[in-house]
């Protein structure tokens, strides 16, 4: 059974019984479509109504006739007062007047231009009287033709019953004025002013009544009143052509469903076996029709829609359903033998290379490509010198649209050129800020990014030359302001010792001579180590460190000082080990270069937190401090050589701490920042993560 179902499965004959069966289904869903639109005048909603009451068809039995009812009542009321002009729109009027006031404006030999427009305007509706009354005239009888049109309609209608009033004007097909006698009905519609009565109470559940009471709601008054009534024979008439309605319109869609059903299982069906003759063949197999590009398909796909559609729209439908599926089968024919090619060449991968457009456009770009690989820009000039004649040639019909081209192509590459001269020539007098904008791509843009980046690099050194000789000059300043003070000091005690006979004093002086030439050393160790570290000439050998404990450990050292300073250390860290990849000893410096950084210039009795974090492929380390003395300065500075935290320089430090630190992290491939946030400091140091166990 199982070999019988592969072997027929994929086979023609198969494949054009599945396909007719398609094609019939596909006429039935249009003739049942067709059938539905004819019942009911369309109202295909009518499937899934239960109650008559509650359907579109008893809303629409009174909503035409209640339309015309409060036009008449809201809009003309009565023929007096058309004829006096109340029902004239004004909008309307003032735009007709306007468009008189623009032909008086420019044909008019009474318009002046030196007067005001409105000045003009008053002289224009004296000297256009006539014309402008001829307009009002003719709005007056086309609201007359209206009104009387709108009384025929009303006066044609016997059942339902109507009365509507809005205390002057009335509108009637009978005697009844209570609206006790229009309740008397078994089903009726009662609006008086703002308020509503309907029966039955369903109705009220109706979602389309509100088609009627947005009309009510338009009128807006008080004194309104509208009342309808629908007698017995006239409901007994209108529920059983309703039911009957219904029992077609049912059929007609479970019709629908079947041929839908039937359609999309068969077209399914086809859209998997196309091409192929088993199940578990891989080569797909195109036929002719195949041949033809999809775009080219596509268009036809289009065509046939169209054509059939206007054939149909001939045939007035519904009333000559019995034409639908003849004249249905041709065409869905012909459209689902393309749909089909389609698919194919979707399943084989060539959906989008097998179009013309596609085609067209690979041939240009490889001829672009083999111009641009196989020659320079004289090729170029060559090939377009001969291509150009050859595309005049080609497009004679269209010759002003393609020399105009060829001119917009030409003046846009000259523009390009003269962009690159002028630009060059202001970089070479020496605005090396200057920078040439070429929009686009090709030589001429390629070129101008390459001078740019040529005027980046130069710019760059420029300012980098500029910041290292200020550096070197604020270096020098700094340098010799800290290694002056302490020599200054020891040449002073020095010329006092040589005239000193006291011994106590004696011993003071030599006591300064000690200190300043230690500080002397601590300035001179400290600024070896700094040249040392940043020329990144210090050995590193990189090893696993427990970074929690190094810190841990290292506060321990310098717990002496933290109580000296009164600070209170917060370490915060994850409770598990963390490990970075860095020198030890290297490490430890810049972490030590950064407490006694905060011992130097953290305010007394404050809070300092260390907080580590793993982040992943990194350990941060943030050392957060409230500084001593006002911050206003950039991070950036600070970072500089011989900066300090407090401008006045009276602090022992060198100002060097926080640049070997950052020297030092750099050499172990981690970084090192600090940012300021008005008194809090805050240094960072981000290590590689070891994952090594």
């Amino acid at each position: 059974m199982g070999i019988r179902l592969r072997k027929y499965s994929h086979s023609i004959t198969t494949k054009l019984i599945v396909f007719m069966v398609m094609l019939a289904c596909f006429s039935g869903i249009m003739q049942a479509i067709a059938h539905l639109v004819s019942v009911n005048d369309g109202d295909i909603e009518i499937v899934f109504e239960d109650n008559y009451f509650l359907s579109k068809s008893y809303v629409r039995e009174s909503e035409s006739l209640i339309s015309d009812l409060t036009r008449l009542l809201g809009e003309y009321k009565n023929e007096e007062n058309i004829l006096k002009g109340e029902t004239i729109d004004k909008d309307e009027l003032r735009m007709e007047e306007q468009n008189l006031f623009s032909d008086y404006q420019y044909e008019s030999k009474s318009y002046n231009p030196n007067l005001s427009e409105a000045e003009n305007y008053e002289k224009f509706k004296v000297d256009y009287a006539d014309k402008i009354a001829q307009i009002k005239d003719q709005m007056i009888k086309r609201d007359l033709r209206e009104f009387h049109f709108l009384m025929n309609n009303i006066e044609e209608v016997k059942d339902p019953l109507y009365y509507v009033s809005d205390g002057v004007n009335v509108f009637t097909n009978n005697t009844m004025k209570d609206t006790q006698l229009f309740k008397a009905y078994p089903s009726y519609m009662v609006f008086e002013g703002y308020k509503s009565d309907v029966y039955p109470k369903e109705v009220e559940k109706n979602k389309y009544l509100n088609w009627i009471t947005m009309q009510m709601d338009e009128m807006s008054s008080e004194n309104n009143a509208i009342y309808m009534a629908f007698s017995k024979k006239f409901l007994d008439s209108k529920i059983s052509g309703w039911k009957e309605n219904k029992v077609n319109a049912t059929k007609g869609f479970y019709r629908l469903l079947g041929f839908s059903a039937g359609f999309i299982l068969s077209l399914f069906y086809l859209a998997f076996v196309s091409g192929r003759k088993s199940f578990k063949e891989e080569e797909l197999h195109l036929h002719a029709v195949d041949k033809l590009y999809i775009d080219l398909n596509i268009l036809l796909c289009i065509g046939l829609i169209t054509f059939w559609v206007i054939l149909l729209d001939l045939l007035e439908l519904p009333h000559n359903i019995q034409w639908v599926i003849p004249i249905t089968i041709p065409f869905s024919a012909a459209f689902f033998a393309l749909i089909l090619s389609m698919v194919r060449h979707f399943k084989n991968r060539t959906f989008f290379k097998h179009s013309l457009i596609y085609q067209i456009f690979k041939g240009l770009v490889q001829f672009v490509r083999n111009v641009y690989d196989s020659g320079n820009v004289g090729v170029k000039t060559v090939l377009i010198v001969i291509g150009y004649p050859l595309l005049i040639a080609l497009t004679f019909f269209m010759f002003p649209i393609t020399i105009g081209a060829a001119a917009w192509f030409a003046l846009k590459k000259v523009k390009s050129f003269k962009a690159i001269k002028d630009g060059v020539e202001r970089i070479k007098n020496g605005e090396i800020h200057h920078s040439i904008d070429i929009v686009g791509k090709g030589e001429f843009a390629s070129l101008a990014a390459n001078i740019n980046s040529i005027t980046d690099g130069l710019k760059n050194a420029v300012d980098n030359e500029l910041k290292s000789e200020r550096l070197k000059t604020e270096l020098i300043t700094n340098v010799s302001h800290d290694i002056r003070t302490p020599l200054t000091s020891i040449i002073t005690y020095v010329d006092l010792l040589k005239n000193e006979k006291d011994l106590a004093k004696i011993a003071e002086y030599t006591e300064v001579l000690d200190q300043k030439s230690k500080r002397l050393k601590f300035l001179t160790d400290d600024l070896f180590e700094a040249a040392k570290a940043s020329s990144g000439n210090i050995p590193v050998q990189l090893e696993k460190i427990d970074i929690v404990s190094l810190i841990a450990q290292g506060l321990g050292e310098v717990s002496e000082k933290i109580e000296e300073l009164g600070l209170e250390f917060r370490f915060n860290h994850p409770n598990d080990k963390v490990y970075v990849t860095a020198d030890g000893k290297l490490l430890w410096r810049s972490i030590e270069n950064v407490l006694s950084n905060i011992f130097k210039y953290a305010l007394k009795g404050s809070r300092v937190y260390i907080n580590i974090e793993d982040l992943g492929n990194e350990i941060l380390i943030t050392f957060k401090n409230i500084s001593a003395y006002e911050l206003n300065i950039s991070a950036d500075e600070l970072m500089e050589r011989f900066k300090r935290g407090d401008e006045s320089r009276s602090s022992q430090g060198s100002g060097l701490g926080l640049s070997i630190a950052k020297s030092l992290i750099d050499i172990q491939k981690g970084k090192f920042i600090i940012q300021i946030d008005g008194d809090l400091f805050k240094s960072m140091i981000s290590m590689p993560k070891n994952y090594n166990e």
